[in-house]
């Protein structure tokens, strides 16, 4: 049986206390688990609702952080890269790139990405059709890009809400890309004031959903203290509920798998 695959960890690099703190959590639950880890964190911020939201602790120091994460537990790193310039910088650091939603169609950023030869993930734009992200993965591919994810985050839904609609998994299986649910922005409530809100206690049942639809995998982000956290407070999952989230994921997985369930 092929094994359940996971990006996980903060939202962005508040200091390196927190990326060691999530990772000597998560890398060795998830081998212990049998579930295979990409260690994800933005090294800034670059999409903030407000001009005085923090955006990251310098380019450079997030950089050398994540690489750290990496040389430290051993385990693949993912970042998101918001220029042709970041892209090329971020490959030297980290193992993953990834496009954020807004972003994906901003053909050189694809390009670029697809350039370094790095794994591209690329985020379903909130406004974008599932149909319409095999343009962005053919801009990555034909840059020379040979491994590209999709990952579906939700999609606008009026002006402070998203929803998930799940038809979007198979059809953008179609594309040939290993195909992620992004459990945490899913329930996010964007610009809801200064910063985004969400409905965390969601994560959970959406999550179980997206697998029985079928994905390759599942993304999400996760904190200490939530309430604390720099980004995304409304959304990340507490640190300690991680390991009955994943036990959860895993079960459904394998039962999945034992049944012959294709996707």
């Amino acid at each position: 049986m092929s094994s359940l695959k996971v990006i996980a960890g903060p939202c962005v690099v508040e200091s390196r206390e927190l990326l060691h703190t999530v990772a000597e959590h998560l890398v060795p639950l998830c081998r212990e688990l049998g579930v295979e880890l990409v260690f994800k964190a933005s090294y800034r911020k670059a999409n903030r609702t407000s001009p005085d939201s923090f955006t990251g602790i310098g380019d450079e120091a997030a950089l050398e952080l994540l690489a750290e994460i990496r040389h430290t537990y051993g385990v693949p790193v993912l970042t998101d890269v918001h220029t042709p310039e970041e892209a090329f910088r971020a490959a030297r650091f980290v193992d993953v790139l990834q496009i954020p939603a807004f972003l994906c169609r901003q053909t050189d950023l694809l390009m670029a990405a697809g350039q370094t030869g790095k794994p591209v993930n690329i985020k379903k734009g909130q406004f974008m059709a599932p149909e319409s992200m095999a343009y962005a993965v053919e801009k990555v591919r034909r840059a020379g890009g040979s491994e590209v994810w999709l990952t579906e985050r939700g999609t606008m839904f009026g002006y402070r809400d998203l929803v998930v609609d799940f038809r979007s998994l198979p059809i953008l299986r179609r594309t040939g890309c290993p195909v992620f649910y992004d459990a945490t922005h899913s329930v996010q409530q964007p610009n809801a004031g200064e910063r985004s809100g969400g409905r965390r206690e969601f994560v959970r049942v959406l999550a179980r959903a997206a697998l029985a639809v079928g994905v390759d995998g599942i993304f999400f982000e996760t904190h200490p203290q939530p309430e604390r956290a720099l980004s995304d407070p409304d959304t990340q999952l507490p640190l300690a509920q991680v390991r009955e989230f994943l036990s959860e994921l895993v079960e459904l997985w394998d039962a999945l798998q034992r049944v012959g369930v294709r996707w």
